[in-house]
């Protein structure tokens, strides 16, 4: 899979902190006009948001996207939940994973593509223990004092 430059990165930093990332998959979002505007600008938050299964459909919820700030009286709401758009395929087996003890879907990655829509990647993840945490902490200061030596 080839890296892309996108123009927008919202990214989760606090899930790479909590979660171990199982699966990784893109997802389309159904947003109303002054989302995606909202979106362009960067005014959107995936810090408290998660996903979950209402009737075989994907939901998003407590994703803050700000209101569009030349929005009249048809301004989105900010915490609203918002459909998620995937194959049935990969519902059928993230519902079925997403089930089972421990997993849980967390957006990581907002972003607009080329064709100028609106993504969230979103991974089935595994909650990590406080001694996981304890090492990621580790693995990130190394990674600090190994870029910081290798400048100089």
């Amino acid at each position: 899979m080839t890296e892309e430059k996108h123009l927008i990165d919202i990214k989760n930093k606090r899930a790479s902190f909590e979660y171990f990332f199982v699966q990784t998959y893109t997802a389309g979002l159904v947003l109303c006009g002054t989302e995606i505007k909202s979106i362009r600008e960067g005014k959107a938050n995936l810090t408290d948001a998660y996903c979950m299964f209402d009737r075989g459909e994907l939901w998003v919820y407590n994703m803050h996207i700000s209101e569009y700030r030349f929005g009249s009286y048809y301004n989105h709401q900010v915490k609203r939940t918002r459909k998620l758009l995937l194959k049935k395929t990969e519902l059928r087996k993230l519902e079925n994973k997403s089930k089972e003890k421990g997993f849980t879907i967390i957006p990581t990655l907002l972003y607009i593509d080329q064709r100028g829509f609106a993504k969230l990647e979103i991974s089935l993840c595994k909650g990590k223990h406080s001694y996981d945490k304890r090492e990621s902490i580790k693995q990130r200061d190394t990674k600090r004092e190994l870029d910081r030596v290798m400048k100089f």
